[in-house]
C-alpha cells in the first residue's frame, strides 16, 4: 500500500514527514484545486526533506485546455522538476470536448522521460466512458492515474475505481483521492482494491492558511495498514 499526501506548502510538507508520510504531492494554491509549486519548495522537499516528491504541473486554475503559451510554460516546468530532482511530474489534458487529449498527454510524459507520470485529476471531468478513457490514458504511457471515479469523492465513485482497478491490472496504477480520510480509507481500499491513495490531511489555521496536519497524516497512514514512519 501506498499513501501520497497532497502538500501545498513546506510546512505542509514537513508537517506530512513529523506525521510519517514518505511521498507527497507538492503543490501551491490548494484553494483553487493546486498550481505548479515553486522550484526551491521543490528541492527542499526532496533534498532538506527527503521525501519521494511527485509535483502538480499546472499554471493556471480552471480547465484543463491550454493555450500555445500555457504549454510553453508547462514544457518548461516539466524540465525545471526534473533538474529539482522530483520523482514525478502530476498532469493531465483534455480536448475541448471532454476527452483525453492524446496527443498532448504523450508528448508531456516523452518530455518527463526520468520521472514517473501521474495523469491527475482532469479525468473526474470526461466526457467519455471512464473505461475508455482509462485505455487513453495507458496509451500515453502514464504511470498513474489518480481518480475519484469521476464524482465528487472517491467514496461516491467507489464503483468506478473499482472497475478502473480491475481494467489497470498490471498496466497502470490506480491512484484514488478525493475526500479521503482516516475515518473512510480503509473502506475505500477493501471496496475498490486500490493499492495507492492520495490526501490531503488538511486543516486551516486560524489565518485562514490551509496546512497539512501531522496527526491526521498519522492517523491515515495507520487506518490504510501502514506504521508511520516516525513510530518505525
Amino acid at each position: 500500500m501506498e499513501v501520497e499526501i497532497c502538500c501545498n506548502s513546506k510546512n505542509s510538507a514537513r508537517n506530512a514527514q513529523e506525521g510519517g508520510a514518505t511521498r507527497i504531492e507538492l503543490c501551491r494554491n490548494l484553494e483553487v484545486g493546486g498550481l505548479t509549486p515553486c522550484v526551491k519548495d521543490i528541492i527542499y522537499c526532496k533534498k532538506e526533506l527527503g521525501l519521494r516528491v511527485h509535483v502538480l504541473v499546472r499554471p493556471r486554475e480552471g480547465d484543463f485546455c491550454y493555450n500555445a503559451e500555457e504549454l510553453d510554460t508547462i514544457r518548461r516546468e516539466i524540465d525545471v522538476c526534473r533538474e529539482s530532482g522530483a520523482d514525478a511530474v502530476v498532469l493531465g489534458f483534455l480536448t475541448r470536448d471532454g476527452r483525453i487529449d492524446e496527443e498532448l498527454t504523450r508528448e508531456m510524459v516523452h518530455r518527463a522521460e526520468g520521472m514517473e507520470v501521474t495523469f491527475h485529476r482532469a479525468f473526474d471531468e470526461i466526457s467519455q466512458d471512464p473505461i475508455e478513457a482509462l485505455e487513453a490514458v495507458i496509451r500515453c504511457g502514464c504511470h498513474r492515474l489518480l481518480t475519484s471515479g469521476c464524482h465528487c469523492s472517491a467514496w461516491e465513485g467507489r464503483d468506478v475505481i473499482k472497475d478502473l482497478v480491475r481494467q489497470a491490472q498490471g498496466r497502470i496504477k490506480i491512484l484514488a483521492g478525493a475526500g479521503i480520510t482516516p475515518a473512510n480509507v480503509r473502506d475505500i481500499i477493501d471496496y475498490t482494491c486500490v493499492t495507492e491513495v492520495h490526501g490531503s490531511c488538511k486543516h486551516t489555521l486560524s489565518d485562514g492558511t490551509i496546512e497539512t496536519d501531522a496527526v491526521a497524516v498519522r492517523d491515515l497512514l495507520r487506518q490504510a495498514g501502514l506504521e508511520p514512519l516516525s513510530q518505525r
